[in-house]
């Protein structure tokens, strides 16, 4: 195994080993420090994260509005003060040492302003920025102002390219390197496009040499790429290390912090990562923000795939395929119309239980049961627009975005799951995002009788190349 040299970043000489950020609570100051604690890089989520007030004591976020902008305001700037209390905790338990990044989504609601005050208020705290979840072109500007390294998150050369030459080119002295991210093995959002196949992975390798051309055609000879997704064994990233195709590589590690003491993770996710199997881990279209994403198939995976299953398309008026008539939830003059099979498999799911139905945006009927109808209802009224677009909710910071658009019930709310599942949720029954190597814990003798190290011994552990 070659000898992994220390890197520049963010301004310092550490080990080019990172932690992946994991929203809602799940990379935290506590993870996050003790990365940076061990001479590497930590990274704690700057989304919807838990606020501690100075005294340490647990601030619970209560929605008093009585609007969706209303929560949302409330929640961004709740999202601000735990945001800059897990800048500190982080930072105090580094000792000063490594350095810390705070991972955000683009694609949340008021990024710009969230951005703008954690890092007014978390000057040398905060040492970089990680961005994905969209093409971030103003966070290059805002980390500029307050002099942070950026680092956007992109899984093609053409998505770095576009962010270099509208925006990037204009701050190149705080870009701290890019975060290539496999769409294929990454756990959570991941930005596979609509020319590719989320079932045929592409090799990375070639992609990341693509990335660093144009990164070169751009000057940037010295700035690292990050390679996040798939990384388990270094060993088997050894050709990547001292590579001239590839230049300066650092490796983000996403789902292995999961398993380590420091882990805010609940002991039932902790054994659970502990028994996946590959089968269990599979990519997905149900996120309301549009994005492909990698989670475990539980029962909340499972009920979304046979919301979907049970779905037919239909006519406002009779045409000649579809003339059977089909009246929606009972309610008079209020019927649509169905081909002749589809007919009969309506009446079927109706017989079984799932008796009430839902339009689509895509100009089709699902069919669910009333407590499953009545909790969708709930929850998209009762949104806190978490994020700038919910297909969900059909929430928009935009009001213009959201005009026409029917709520899609086959989508979810996803700060409400994600928030569940980081404070001792069932682990069946909310969304447990996952990498495509998280069936390793099972196989990795590291974990050998229900073995949980320190961040300390997995780093150690991963420089020895396992």
């Amino acid at each position: 195994m070659k000898t992994l040299e220390q890197l520049t970043i963010s301004g310092q000489s550490v080990l080019p080993l990172i932690e992946g950020g994991k929203g809602i609570a799940v990379s935290n100051g506590q993870s996050a420090g003790a990365w940076a604690a061990s001479g590497a890089v930590g990274t704690f989520s700057g989304v919807y994260g838990d606020y501690y007030d100075e005294t340490g004591k647990l601030i619970p976020l209560i929605f008093r509005g009585k609007t969706r902008r209303e929560r949302s305001i409330e929640l961004t700037n709740h999202a601000i003060k735990a945001a800059i209390s897990q800048a500190k905790i982080a930072y105090d338990l580094s000792g000063g040492a490594g350095r810390i990044h705070m991972n955000v989504l683009w694609g949340i609601s008021s990024v710009e302003y969230f951005l703008q005050e954690v890092l007014r208020n978390t000057k040398n705290l905060i040492h970089g920025v990680v961005c994905g979840a969209g093409l971030p072109f103003r966070l290059s500007e805002i980390a500029s102002q307050h002099k942070v390294f950026y680092y956007p998150i992109v899984s093609s050369a053409r998505a770095f390219n576009l962010l270099w030459k509208r925006s990037y080119i204009n701050f190149r002295e705080w870009l701290g390197g890019v975060v290539y991210e496999d769409p294929w093995k990454a756990g959570g959002h991941n930005g596979i496009s609509n020319n590719e196949n989320c079932d045929l992975p592409e090799n990375p390798y070639q992609r990341v040499v693509a990335i660093r051309q144009m990164m070169r055609e751009c000057g940037l000879y010295d700035i690292p790429i990050i390679m996040a997704g798939g990384v388990w064994f270094l060993r088997d990233w050894e050709n990547w290390i001292n590579n001239r195709e590839i230049g300066p590589i650092a490796f983000q590690f996403g789902t292995r912090p999961l398993l380590t003491v420091e882990s805010p993770i609940s002991d039932s996710w902790k054994q659970k990562l502990s028994e996946l199997t590959p089968d269990e881990i599979k990519p997905n279209h149900f996120s309301p923000t549009g994005f492909h994403s990698l989670a475990v198939v539980n029962n909340f995976i499972k009920e979304l795939q046979d919301r979907s299953l049970r779905q037919v398309y239909y006519s406002l008026t009779p045409t000649e395929e579809r003339k059977m008539a089909f009246v929606i939830n009972k309610i008079k003059n209020k019927a649509i119309y169905l081909t002749d099979e589809d007919n009969q498999k309506a009446h079927c799911w109706i017989k079984t239980g799932f008796n009430k139905t839902m339009v689509t945006p895509d100009a089709t009927l699902i069919f669910v049961t009333q407590e499953k109808y009545n909790e969708i209802r709930e929850t998209q009224i009762n949104c806190t627009g978490c994020l700038a677009y919910c297909r969900f909710s059909n929430w928009s910071e935009k009001k213009e975005l959201a005009e026409d658009k029917i709520p899609d019930p086959r989508s979810y709310c996803i700060r409400r799951t994600l928030y569940d599942i980081a404070h001792g949720g069932d682990i069946q029954e909310n969304l447990m995002f996952s990498g495509k190597l998280a069936y390793l814990f099972a196989q990795d003798p590291f974990y050998k009788n229900g073995f949980i190290p320190t961040v300390e011994e997995l780093i150690n552990r991963i420089l020895t190349g396992d």
